[in-house]
């Protein structure tokens, strides 16, 4: 299941995990977004402990929102060893997405 979580820094987060992290940056005004919560959920499911999905909201953190250029939502980045290595603008099905997500692990 996709969690939301406070972190001390985004860094912090990505250095402490030993599996790729998919950010799921969204807003709780998106339609979209809540789209992907049952999709991230599947995911998750499937993928059990070969990756961490995070949500961020960019309501609460718009500067991350920034550096990664996350300009429409929904918008998954996946981090590898800290480094965002695939991204997917818009809503996308777990099957798909889980087939891109084996490419990296």
């Amino acid at each position: 299941m996709s969690v939301k979580k406070q972190f001390g820094s985004f860094d912090e987060l990505l250095a402490s995990s030993a599996t790729p992290v998919l950010v799921d940056f969204y807003a709780p005004w998106c339609g979209p977004c809540q789209l992907m919560t049952g999709i991230l959920d599947r995911v998750s499911d499937t993928m059990k402990d070969k990756v961490q999905i995070v949500k961020i909201n960019t309501d609460n953190y718009p500067d991350l929102a920034s550096q990664y250029k996350v300009y429409a939502l929904p918008t998954l980045v996946l981090f590898k060893d800290g480094e965002p290595v695939d991204r997917v603008e818009g809503v996308i099905q777990a099957d798909p997405l889980c087939d891109r997500l084996e490419h990296y692990l």
